[in-house]
């Protein structure tokens, strides 16, 4: 999956359509299903996110959802580590949700999760940037005091996960980042929108789509659209 998502956001880079050479049919992406994050420059903290549903008879992605105002980490977009509060810019798979909340209607695998439930951002832990189990206080392998606790998060009732720094993982270039609901401010580097918009993404997202989310500065975030 890596390896093709690398090879496909090269070629949109390159300038490459989706929908290949002039005159040729339009060829159906591997990915049906784009989230596009956008927004002004590296240190903005605001800006629209949209969804984009791949068109079999026009050949070309169509707007399903949005634009809806998101916000993102408050160092802004671009690199991410586990030192800033920065989002990720990047195309990224999306392939599965928690929340404290009970199950919306997604098809995508969820998970609701509760004071037991942790992601790990200890960068000295093996399990670094990954979903574990573990009760409160117990000795599971990574440092409970540098991970995030999720069924302690208000904004965590529902939350899609980014693919990100998960394959390979690489420790201290950041963790825990999800698509989640808004507190109405900057995050620590997740993209946040409302609760209800949230509850519809999630029942639009189907994993036998693919789904990616593409975030950027300006056009870039909607380059992997073709």
């Amino acid at each position: 999956m890596i390896t093709r998502l690398v090879a496909f956001a090269c070629a949109v880079a390159a300038g490459i359509s989706i929908a290949g050479p002039a005159g040729a049919e339009p060829r159906e992406p591997e990915h049906l299903q784009v989230i596009t994050v956008r927004v002004a420059t590296a240190e903005s903290t605001r800006g629209p996110i949209e969804a984009w549903t791949w068109n079999e008879s026009s050949g070309r992605y169509v707007r399903t959802l949005g634009p809806i105002g998101a916000y993102v980490g408050s160092d802004g977009v671009g690199r991410a580590s586990e030192r800033t509060s920065r989002t990720p810019a990047g195309v990224f798979t999306v392939t599965e949700a928690f929340g404290r909340f009970r199950d919306p209607g997604t098809l995508l695998p969820y998970r609701r999760v509760g004071l037991s439930d942790w992601w790990v951002s200890d960068v000295r832990s093996a399990k670094y940037n990954t979903f574990q189990n573990c009760s409160p206080g117990a000795r599971c392998g990574f440092d409970q005091s540098r991970s995030e606790q999720l069924g302690a998060v208000n904004a965590y009732g529902y939350s899609v996960v980014i693919d990100y720094n998960r394959a390979p993982v690489v420790r201290g270039a950041g963790s825990a980042f999800f698509l989640h609901v808004s507190e109405g401010k900057p995050t620590e580097g997740c993209v946040s929108i409302a609760r209800r918009q949230l509850q519809s993404l999630l029942t639009w997202l189907r994993p036998d789509a693919a789904p990616l989310i593409s975030i950027g500065i300006g056009e870039d975030a909607y380059a992997v659209l073709g």
